[in-house]
């Protein structure tokens, strides 16, 4: 599954009005830990493949989506459904609790 990637832009129609579970990787080029879990997040794409959608929001280049989520550490992993936030993960964390999460949003 390919990773999508979201903008200021495009978050309303493809993240906010989904009503998939959407796991958004709030990143930028600079942060090592977002460069990090790229391999992780790209494996989780793979494993989740007809549940799960799977984006990327520089938080440099798109600022007003960032500052509206509160986002303030990165990597930030924000998981969406129905236009609501589900959970959030601040910093690199474990493949399996990222997965146990999806698991209980779903």
């Amino acid at each position: 599954m390919a990773i999508e990637h979201f903008t200021d832009d495009n978050f309303a129609e493809q993240v906010e009005k989904s009503n998939t579970l959407t796991l958004v990787d709030f990143w930028a080029e600079w942060c090592g830990p977002c460069r990090m879990i790229v391999p992780m997040v790209e494996q989780l794409a793979t494993e989740n493949t007809g549940v799960l959608r799977v984006g990327k929001l520089n938080v440099d280049e798109n600022s007003k989506t960032a500052t509206k989520y509160g986002i303030r550490g990165i990597p930030t992993l924000l998981f969406f459904k129905d236009g609501q936030v589900k959970a959030q993960l601040v910093g690199v964390r474990p493949k399996t609790e990222i997965q146990t999460l999806i698991n209980a949003n779903k």
